[in-house]
């Protein structure tokens, strides 16, 4: 039986080439298409059908729709959006259940009361056996997406519409449902298919968060620049390394069943194991790393961890993002919560991320302390810091202890991002806003943060011009993309954070005072790592994190030379000289100054931090009586307990009575100076060695 052959003489001649479906191969699809046709003559339907408009009494849909509650909770924000991308295109979109009823509809009312009069609304089963040939019930019956092309649908009433269908899995590849886009034959764009599909793995993608969100999960991809797009492929890993689950992109990439994958572990998959993925992401800052299969073919893979608690290939595995660790991952070792200095909570308490921040400084603890009050009170943060600090560390933990940590953490820059793309970045934009723009347009940060949190960073570099377009965003919860007319809700937490002084900026014009007041419902200040007491555990966690095993010292000359710095990148600079000295010193029981990189040498020989004296508690007296006199005979190395470290005073000042004292400001500033002397002019070598961004070297020397 041909399919030509049904084509109706009126609708033959406004079909679509065959190229204009390029869901997949042309004569495969249409031989599909045969056999669909084939199964519903068998099923002893006809072509001329007339719509069944008896759907499902209220009281089933309903039920219907309460037995499918999940499915519609992750599908309905997604339709919406997809909405947003084919908005006046004659078409809507359907979400329909495992059994083909469909139970949720957007689309422009004109086609939906077209759609209504063939019965393709809510509480309608769309299945084979119910409506022949059709996108929704062929992609259920062969669990693939699928097109379906006017003529090619079995009845001929439904020949006005083109329908393109994506089945949504779980985890362990069990059916949910098809997400459908339903539009005027005449009218098919051929990127639909692809809109469908993606929009069916965002779905499949929060839904096996929402189930293994307390599980090891491996994000990968065989390009690294695809990790964290809907490209990703994610694997769940147990305790005892089996593969759980995965998504749609993992089973297509690593081409296999998502059954046959369920009998892999991570060593006969990625020849791996889970202690192995622990130790690579433990690092500060860690790379992505590179496995692969046993037929070669490599993958890239980031970790992600956001459990309260599990214990894996017997290590304690602890959702805690502790100071100098990545900022991406939320994996460490349970090793960390005993620390010394660092509390410990009561046994079957929950382990937060605000909590692993706790180090003993007072400065910390306030914060945490005022932090916590505000946590899911809808009270706006903004967090005061220099660069370095931790800001975006305290937004991470404070997004994993809220009722949103489910939901995406969203981080936007406002200083990395140029200031021509800026807006597009944030706010999305519509096919051809601009020059440059992708095909399809793009959704914005603002709208992937729907449900979570978005974390500003840098809000004080936002341009002017753009402030009051975020402040209209945080009052109304509504984003315009670039381009269009349309307006999008959105649910979102607001963190700022800055190392500007805002106050000044609203004096100078340069900030506005409206969008101020509302970041600024609570405002915390993150001290300089030069202002912190906690140093010695601080640059412990980092050993830890690169050492876990045989964790190094740092010898009483290193720890002398470390509190005597100003640390102008603060933690992040302690993280990559203290990496680099492990490497150095390759096994070594103790960090010395041998280990230390000569350009970081030179830094603390040029200046010493201009700090008042540590507070007695933390001081021990030298052989000379002075006070923060650290010598191998009064000091042990750093890793013992708070009360027994002792970080040195400053060296005497050698500035002649009367002269002017330098600031803080000039002395930070000098040494950045002499960094950028030292690289010969080269910014990035200089802000590598510094651990801190070219931008933050910019601002400083006020360099155009």
């Amino acid at each position: 039986m041909s399919v030509s052959h049904h084509v109706p003489a009126a609708t033959a001649g406004s079909w679509s080439t065959p190229t204009a479906l390029p869901c997949m191969q042309q004569p495969a699809r249409m031989e599909q298409i045969e056999q669909s046709h084939q199964r519903c003559a068998a099923l002893g339907l006809t072509r001329i059908e007339r719509p069944d408009f008896e759907p499902l009494m209220r009281s089933d849909l309903s039920l219907a729709r309460e037995r499918n509650h999940r499915l519609f909770t992750h599908a309905a924000p997604v339709m919406e959006m997809l909405f947003e991308q084919i908005v006046d295109t004659e078409s809507m979109i359907v979400l329909a259940d495992a059994q083909g009823t469909i139970l949720h509809s957007v689309g422009d009312d004109r086609f939906l009361e077209r759609a209504g009069k063939v019965a393709l609304s809510p509480g309608v089963n769309w299945a084979e056996h119910s409506k022949g040939t059709n996108a929704i019930g062929t992609a259920l019956f062969q669990e693939s997406p699928t097109v379906v092309h006017g003529g090619e649908h079995f009845i001929h009433a439904n020949s006005f519409l083109t329908c393109s269908a994506a089945p949504i899995f779980d985890p362990r590849g069990n059916m949910l449902g098809v997400l459908d886009v339903t539009g005027d034959h005449r009218a098919y764009h051929q990127h639909t298919m692809g809109l469908v599909r993606m929009s069916a793995r965002m779905i499949e993608n929060q839904w096996l968060s929402d189930d293994f969100g307390n599980r090891l999960r491996l994000h990968f991809h065989s390009r690294a620049e695809f990790i964290g797009t809907q490209l990703e492929g994610i694997i769940v890993v147990g305790a005892d390394g089996k593969i759980l689950g995965a998504n749609r992109s993992a089973i297509d990439q690593l081409d296999m069943s998502s059954a046959a994958l369920r009998m892999h572990s991570l060593t006969s998959l990625f020849g791996t194991s889970v202690a192995a993925i622990f130790d690579h992401f433990r690092a500060p800052l860690p790379t992505p790393a590179c496995l692969s299969l046993a037929s070669g073919r490599q993958f890239f893979v980031n970790a992600r961890f956001n459990g309260p608690r599990a214990m894996m290939a017997g290590m304690e595995v602890e959702a805690a993002s502790a100071p100098g660790g990545p900022p991406n991952a939320s994996v460490r070792a349970g090793a960390v919560a005993a620390l010394p200095g660092a509390a410990t909570p009561a046994p079957g308490s929950s382990l937060s991320g605000l909590h692993y921040l706790r180090t003993g400084d007072p400065q910390i603890e306030a914060v945490v302390q005022k932090v916590q009050r505000v946590l899911n009170r809808d009270i706006p943060l903004l967090i005061l810091g220099e660069t370095g600090t931790g800001k975006e560390l305290l937004a991470r933990a404070v997004h994993q202890d809220s009722n949103r940590a489910k939901q995406p953490f969203v981080a936007v820059n406002c200083a990395s991002i140029p200031e021509s793309l800026i807006e597009a970045e944030l706010f999305g934009y519509e096919d051809g806003a601009f020059t440059g723009a992708r095909r399809k347009g793009a959704c914005g940060r603002i709208v992937q943060a729907n449900g979570g949190t978005l974390f500003l960073d840098e809000i004080g570099d936002m341009p002017l011009s753009l402030q009051a377009r975020l402040l209209r965003v945080l009052q109304e919860r509504c984003v315009t993309p670039l381009g269009s007319q349309k307006s999008i809700s959105v649910d979102i937490a607001v963190i700022g954070a800055t190392h500007r002084n805002l106050r000044e900026m609203i004096e100078a014009g340069t900030f506005r005072e409206d969008l101020y007041y509302r970041l600024n419902g609570l405002v915390v200040r993150l001290p300089a790592l030069r202002e912190r007491r906690d140093l010695d555990i601080v640059a412990q966690r980092i050993l830890l994190a690169e050492c876990p095993q045989g964790t190094p010292m740092i010898a009483p000359a290193v720890a002398a030379l470390f509190g005597g710095y100003a640390w102008p990148g603060n933690i992040r600079q302690l993280a990559n000289v203290l990496r680099t000295a492990v490497v150095m010193a390759a096994g070594e029981a103790q960090i010395t100054e041998h280990h230390l990189s000569d350009d970081f040498l030179e830094d603390t020989r040029r200046l010493r931090a201009p700090l008042a004296a540590p507070p007695a508690a933390h001081a021990v007296a030298g052989q000379d009586g002075a006070p923060g006199a650290l010598t191998p005979e009064a000091a042990p190395a750093f890793g013992a307990p708070p009360a027994a470290i002792a970080l040195p005073a400053p060296a005497p000042s050698s500035t002649p009575e009367g002269a002017a004292v330098r600031t803080l400001e000039e002395a930070e500033i000098e040494m950045i100076r002499a960094a950028v002397e030292a690289a010969q002019g080269n910014i990035s070598v200089a802000s590598k060695r510094l651990g801190i961004s070219r931008n933050t070297i910019y601002r400083k020397l006020r360099w155009k």
